[in-house]
Order: structure tokens, then sequence, then C-alpha cells
């Protein structure tokens, strides 16, 4: 029996069949975040018995998705294939006990059984008939090599746990049939070993997802039958769409790789996967990890289903993108193709666009402008604004910001303004055409702050190509 007064030790147990899902990705925080609330332990375990669909590379993708959240696991991580022998051995012990027993029913004669059911109106549940059979036949048809699956007898009462998030649950047990635990092959089935794990590794709570309720009851039978005191249990709510259904691609992104890909913070996903079912209180949102562990308990976890905002996501990813040193934003943004430019240019660019920015993608596509001259511009911009009766005006745009002194947004805006008045024009005459002639697109932040920092050379030159371009005839653009 484990020790009540012992750090807890909790884990997290993927299969590794693909990428680290948001779902467990939320699942193995709330285990890490009560782990380092209470001293305890977080464990990794991989699930990978179903050998046909495990990869070394989703498994590759768990380790690097966990470290990329800076949720770091206190153990060696355990592969659940390589416990096999164990797993063996609680079936065996469970037969020699009377616990379970071996069922020589072919899948042939089980599809009979549930064909019947059927034309009865009944639900299927194995009917015990193996159980029936005397020690003698069953000596002489293992013997004779007949191939059988183990199953466990579920005892006759109910079965019951409070759980941590759910409160009390009960299953009656009539209503569980006796369940397979290991297959003719020889190797487990699910319940059987995560049980057998678990006890092995001295897990003292399981926090998993609420699609696991079912399995409970078998669970919580095969501890007691295997000698052992059940762990607490705290079932999550699931992760629900938008609109209502479970989470999946159709939704958009659902995989931790795959926001990491467009440029979201781990902070920011570490936040936005903590308020996915469980609150702070004081309806706090903006929290460090450190912050989470010092306020997570399982008691705020709430039992309904939660639903994953993107837009809400991307919109807290841009107020992290807000309070990072531009130095280590430089760093971050590596990976997403900087533009080649003056790293003063680059600095000053950054604090610029990044109020506008919701991902690392998205501020370094703004930042592009700050690199080769425009080639391509927008269509309709072009349409609109590339007319060229806009040409004069874009020329006499660049004189007169060449010569403006101190070359700041401020005065640059007031010379343009000046300019416009001169000519008779709104300041939007002036404004969208240079806008489209420095980026290309008509989308960008305040002008004349942005052409500040692309600075006065580099102004120039955009203006008078792009005014030499729309003067030719139409066909040339």
């Amino acid at each position: 029996m484990a020790d009540p007064l012992a750090p807890p030790r909790v884990r997290f147990a993927p299969s590794p069949t693909g990428y680290l899902h948001v779902g467990g990705a939320r699942t193995a925080l709330f285990n890490w975040l009560y782990a380092r609330q209470t001293g305890g332990a977080f464990l990794l375990r991989i699930e990978d018995t179903d050998k046909a669909r495990s990869t070394d590379e989703s498994e590759r993708a768990i380790f690097e998705g966990l470290e990329w959240l800076g949720l770091n696991w206190d153990e060696q991580v355990v592969h659940q294939a390589l416990g096999l022998p164990r797993h063996q051995r609680d079936a065996n012990f469970l037969l020699s006990t009377g616990t379970a027993y071996r069922c020589f029913c072919t899948a042939a004669e089980l599809e009979v059984m549930r064909k019947e059911a059927a034309a009865r109106k009944d639900s299927f549940k194995y009917d015990r008939r193996c159980d029936r059979l005397s020690p003698e036949e069953i000596t002489r048809r293992v013997d004779a090599g007949t191939p059988f699956v183990v199953r466990f007898r579920m005892p006759d009462g109910e079965t019951a746990w409070d759980d941590a998030v759910h409160e009390r649950i009960a299953f009656p047990n009539k209503d569980i049939e006796d369940f397979v635990i290991l297959r003719s092959d020889g190797t487990p089935i699910y319940n059987l070993a995560v049980v057998s794990d678990d006890i092995d590794m001295g897990i003292t709570l399981v926090m998993r997802g609420d699609d696991h309720i079912s399995n409970t009851p078998k669970q919580i039978q095969l501890y007691r039958a295997l000698g052992n005191e059940p762990p607490r249990f705290a079932h999550v709510p699931m992760i629900h769409g938008m609109d209502g259904k479970k989470l999946s691609k159709r939704h958009g992104a659902a995989g931790v790789e795959e926001f990491q890909a467009q440029g979201v913070l781990p902070d920011a996903l570490d936040n936005f996967l903590a308020l996915l079912g469980w609150s702070p209180g004081d309806d706090k949102e903006r929290m460090t990890l450190l912050e989470m562990v010092s306020l997570f308990s399982l008691e705020r976890i709430g039992p309904s289903a939660s639903r994953f905002d993107h837009e809400k996501l991307l919109w807290l990813n841009g107020q992290y993108l807000q309070e990072i040193p531009a130095a280590r934003l430089v760093e971050m943004l590596k990976p997403f193709h900087l533009p080649n430019c003056d790293a003063v240019l680059l600095d000053r660019a950054i604090m610029l666009h990044r109020s506008r920015a919701r991902t690392l993608v998205g501020l370094a596509h703004a930042l592009a402008i700050y690199g080769d001259d425009p080639r391509v511009f927008e269509p309709a911009g072009l349409k609109k604004f590339g007319g060229p009766e806009a040409a004069p005006l874009l020329r006499a745009l660049a004189e007169r910001l060449s010569v403006t002194e101190p070359f700041s947004h401020s005065t640059l805006e007031e010379s343009g303004r000046a300019l416009a008045a001169e000519k008779g024009r709104k300041l939007g005459d002036l404004a969208q055409p240079a806008r489209l002639a420095l980026t290309g697109v008509l989308a960008s932040p305040p002008l004349f702050e942005m052409i500040e920092v692309l600075g006065k050379e580099t102004t120039r030159r955009r203006l008078l190509a792009f005014a030499d371009l729309i003067a030719r005839e139409p066909e040339a653009h």
C-alpha cells in the first residue's frame, strides 16, 4: 500500500501513433503542474504496445513537444512494450487466484453470440461459458494447444470511486462483461497493461481525459485483484472545437508541432491550455508556468468540456509577443526567415510591427519589407492607386522626404501633409500609393513610422522606382 505521506507520483502516458495532440498536451500540463505544486514526480510512459502503428517519429514528436512546452519529466522514460514479461506474470497471477479464466471461444463463436443477442434485442455480454469448463477440460485444451484469451471475472456489486473532478462515480458490475486482459498471442490488453505499469511505477494519482471513465471500474477491480489499492483518479474534461464537437484537424491546427510551426509561443500555449478546464480564480488569465504551479489545484478543474478558441489563442499569443525583449525576439524569429538587413534596423522594425502581429510567422512575414525591394504589387492596389497620375506625386514625395530633418515619423508626416496641401490633395492620395510603392501591399503599420524605420535612401529608391513603373503604359505592370 502506498505511503499516504509520500510525495505524489503522476504520469503522462501517450501512444506514439501520431502527433502530440493539444488534448494530450493539456493532460501532460495538468499532471506536471500538480507534481510541481505538491513536490511530487512527473513521469513519462510511452504506451507502444501497438507495434503496427507506433513509430520512432511520433515518439520524437512527443519528446520534442513536451520539451518545447517546458514540461520536463523526472525519471527515465518507461516504454510499455518492455513490460510484457510483467504483464504476463500479472495475468498468470490472476489465473492462479481464480479472478481470471481462460476463454477458448473463437471469433466465429463470439460473432454468433452477438447476432443472437441482437435478435433478442439485447446488448451483447459474454455469457461465461468457458468459466464453467471443468479443470480437466481446461487442461486438455491447453495441452492440445487450443488458442485462448484470458478474461477477468467481474465480481458482483458495484465499482465506485471519488473522482477528483467528477466527485462520486459508480458502475453496476453486472453491466460490465468479463473483459479480456490477455490476447491469445500473450500480449496484454490496455486495461491490464496500464494497471500493471502504474503499480510498477508507484503512480498515486491518475489524471487523464474523461473519455477513460468507462475504463476505470475495470482498472479498479484489476488493482484490487492484484493486491493493490487503486490510486486516486481525476478525469479532466474533453476539449471541443467551437462547434461543440471533439477537437480534431477539421477545426484547424490540433497538434503541438503545428502551433510551433505557426509561430505560437510555448508560454502562450501553456497559458491557453491551462485555462481549458481549470480556473486559477479572480478572473486571472495571464500566467507564467511558475504562477500556474503556485495556483494549481485539482479542486479548480471543472467537469464540463472546454472549447478551443483559436482566435483567443492567437490574441493571447500576440499579447506575449509584446513583452519579449527585441534581442530575444530576433533569435526566436530566425527559423522563420528574417530579412537580410542591418541589425539596428531590424530591431526597430520589430518594435514597430510586433504590436500588429499575433504569431512569429506573421511578424516575420511583416518584416520581409525591410529586405529586398518589392517586385510584385497587390493587384487591387495597382488598379486603384497605380495609375500614371500618381507618378508625379510619388516623385515629389520622394524629394520632399529626402530633405526632411530630423528623419522622424512626426516631421515626415508634417512634410507629407504639407506636400498634399500644396498639390490640392488629401494626404491619402499620397499615402496609399506610397504605401504600395514601399511594401507592395496596402496594409502596413502607420506609414510615416514605417518610413522612419526604412530610412531615407530606401524610401527614396522605392518611391522613384514605383513612380517609373506606373508612369509607363499600364501593360508594363
